[in-house]
């Protein structure tokens, strides 16, 4: 429970920094690019090169991945049918598909699971969503952050100047390496900042009141976060005849609210921010719910 009050404390705090307009404008922007170009960075790059690859990081690796790809192919197939614009699908594509496996969920895989499920809860959230919101991140970023170029060479270029691919990259290089404690507590100093910043940025850019264009995207992208991506979770372990401790972590982590930096990376690359602050906002706690349902099923 203190997670999520600390989670409504924050978002109100940005969301009444906007009212009472102490801060300019742009502070939203700042505060992403912030995280984008620091936080997240620091984070991928202090705690990427301490994962230990073994057979029993397969299951949550695989869960977290297959959920992934069959989340934004359903995104992809209901903007067809829905006729959303390139903004619209490029911020359901993340925020709508990834979600928050360690701020929610690593306090929600302990409640429910104990400190046992942690080491699988870490690893969904390392090499799953993390890795997701790197590399599949950036493709998303790269091909509808505008409607400029659309070239192999223009998404490539994207995609490898985007701050936390780089990071990615140089923590695979740096993998079993044990930095210097400095240097790591100051990684895990600037890492900390990431959680409160884009927490006070989505309450800034909060939108209570939903335009009528946005409830379409705003109940399908609520919807195949909390109820498709799940459901998906429970398909892919019936039909691969997954069982145990380990897969129901994976599968409570896979029912995660919308993930809080996939919706500062949209918000930064100008994927209609608006509707991504409401899918967080309302998303975080609606998952309340759902993941108690989830862990129902499960039990």
């Amino acid at each position: 429970m203190g997670t999520f009050i600390f989670i409504l404390f924050l978002m109100l705090l940005g969301f009444v920094l906007k009212k009472i307009k102490i801060f300019p404008e742009q502070t939203s922007q700042v505060l992403n690019m912030f995280i984008i170009y620091i936080s997240l960075p620091a984070i991928i790059i202090n705690e990427v090169p301490k994962i230990t690859f073994s057979s029993e990081v397969l299951i949550p690796v695989f869960i977290a991945w297959t959920t992934t790809i069959l989340g934004a192919i359903s995104i992809l197939i209901l903007s067809k049918i829905f006729k959303w614009n390139r903004n619209t699908t490029g911020a359901l594509l993340l925020v709508a598909v990834l979600g928050n496996t360690s701020f929610i969920g690593i306090p929600m895989v302990s409640h429910y699971f104990g400190t046992e499920g942690l080491p699988y809860a870490i690893i969904y959230d390392q090499i799953g969503s993390f890795l997701a919101l790197s590399t599949y991140g950036a493709v998303v970023i790269a091909i509808y952050s505008d409607n400029g170029e659309m070239s192999i060479q223009c998404i490539l270029e994207k995609i490898f100047k985007f701050p936390p691919f780089i990071a990615l990259i140089i923590a695979f290089a740096l993998n079993g390496i044990e930095f210097h404690p400095d240097i790591s507590k100051s990684l895990s100093t600037l890492g900390n900042t990431l959680i409160p910043l884009a927490l006070i940025s989505v309450g800034y850019n909060l939108q209570l009141k939903i335009p009528k264009k946005d409830m379409s995207p705003f109940l399908v992208g609520i919807a195949n976060k909390l109820i498709l991506v799940p459901t998906f979770a429970f398909i892919i372990v019936y039909i691969f005849d997954m069982e145990g401790f380990i897969t129901d972590v994976s599968v409570l982590e896979s029912a995660m609210g919308p993930m809080i930096t996939a919706g500062v990376v949209a918000s930064m690359a100008g994927l209609a921010p608006k509707l991504v602050s409401s899918i967080l906002g309302y998303g975080i706690f609606i998952s309340i719910i759902t993941i108690s349902i989830v862990f129902q099923l499960l039990s």
